[in-house]
């Protein structure tokens, strides 16, 4: 579990980290979110992230977040360190932090990712900071030539789904 845990990095290492990879000519792509019951989708779209550059940074909503989104009383199911360690556990993950603010801002300011990526119920053309499309570090990212893209989710995989299923099951 050593070589997997040595992914994870507090946000002051990870940035001398990121800036390590970035001095070497790494290309890299960061992406937020919950990942709580990891399914096909979460899989699909974070190896679809990683192809585009060469370092994937994924940064975990702390469970005190999970809280401020809206996701059900019961989320998250599993807590912030299985959570971080499960994506550790992935080939094509580099680096995995956990962030307790509402949005991962001060994350993107301080690493400069090249690439932000996010879901495809965003939208990377939104410029109203209200709307739900908006994809929050898009500004930091385009104003340091970096890129901003969209993935589109892989149809009929979701935590929501997931969690419906075993609550309408009565396990």
């Amino acid at each position: 579990m050593k070589s997997i845990t040595r992914k994870i990095f507090s946000l002051s290492k990870l940035s001398s980290q990121v800036s390590d990879w970035k001095a070497s000519g790494e290309k890299v792509v960061f992406t937020n979110g919950v990942f709580d019951l990891l399914h096909r989708g979460h899989i699909a779209y974070l190896e679809e992230a990683s192809s585009l550059g060469t370092k994937l940074v994924i940064a975990v909503n702390a469970d005190q977040s999970v809280k401020t989104l809206a996701k059900g009383p019961a989320r998250p199911i599993k807590d912030q360190e299985s959570r971080a360690i499960i994506l550790a556990a992935m080939q094509f993950v580099d680096a995995v932090t956990i962030f307790s603010d509402s949005t991962p801002q001060v994350i993107i300011d301080t690493l400069q990712p090249n690439v932000l990526v996010k879901g495809g119920d965003y939208n990377p053309a939104e410029t109203s900071v209200s709307s739900k499309k908006y994809i929050v570090g898009r500004e930091t990212v385009l104003n340091n030539g970096g890129e901003v893209k969209v993935i589109s989710f892989l149809e009929g995989f979701s935590t929501t789904a997931l969690e419906k299923k075993i609550i309408d099951l009565n396990i």
